[in-house]
């Protein structure tokens, strides 16, 4: 399967990102992949890789980019609760840092990007995120709804985006919520929210999951989830991109 390292021209620079996509010569619809907090690494070409086999081409930017290219801070093979906390001492002023501004602009840059690839379909495309990639992937559907057909999110801080941003969503929606990450109460808040507004979704809790249980290089992982994550994700995709 080809993978390409690319740089994609933004309003700030030049974003380096990793795509994947079928080897069959046709146009594959698109999915805008955000990592999490971690950025590009093996587990996330990975899973990539493992999603462009489905037919789609994926593209996976590092939105940290104007600190340089991926990975911004070193990252060991394995990410243990004692790594995790160094690691994320590092990383948390770059999350900061990255505003809802910095998110729409790069947002502009990468559709527009994926509109302009020969290998990605010239339909609506879908959004996925992990982490901070999924509020940026919620961000940057409810700015784009005529372009944005589908936006899931997995153990993603979704409801930092507020109400008005997550009013505004058209795509069709999944978010899978890890235990540690929400309450059923605040499930239960967000998902009015979403019922008010009349979009159309599914959010659930994922039993037995802590924050990042869809990353294997980290001792959140847990197989299950990540399946249940596959599960819900795939058929996202072929309602809403597969026909077009």
């Amino acid at each position: 399967m080809p993978t390409h390292m690319l740089q994609i021209p933004t309003a700030d620079g030049q974003a380096d990102a990793f795509a994947a996509f079928p080897d069959d010569g046709e146009r594959h619809p698109a999915v805008l992949m955000y990592a999490d907090g971690f950025g590009i690494r093996p587990v996330l070409r990975e899973m990539a890789r493992e999603l462009a086999g489905h037919g789609y081409y994926v593209l996976v930017p590092n939105f940290f980019y104007r600190h340089g290219p991926a990975p911004v801070v070193e990252l060991p093979e394995y990410i243990g609760e004692e790594a995790r906390t160094a690691v994320m001492g590092r990383l948390m002023p770059l999350i900061e840092a990255h505003t809802v501004e910095r998110t729409l602009r790069d947002a502009d840059a990468f559709l527009g990007f994926l509109a302009g690839r020969p290998e990605a379909g010239t339909g609506p495309v879908a959004v996925t995120g992990y982490c901070i990639g999924g509020l940026l992937a919620v961000r940057t559907a409810a700015a784009h709804p005529g372009q944005v057909a589908a936006v899931a999110g997995f153990h993603a801080p979704v409801g930092a985006a507020g109400p008005d941003c997550l009013r505004r969503l058209t795509a069709q929606v999944h978010f899978g919520h890890a235990e540690s990450d929400l309450t059923p109460e605040g499930l239960s808040e967000l998902n009015q929210v979403l019922d008010a507004a009349g979009v159309d979704y599914t959010s659930e809790i994922y039993p037995d999951t802590v924050h990042g249980f869809t990353m294997s290089d980290t001792d959140a992982f847990n197989p299950a989830a990540l399946r249940l994550h596959w599960d819900h994700l795939l058929p996202l995709l072929a309602r809403t991109l597969a026909s077009r």
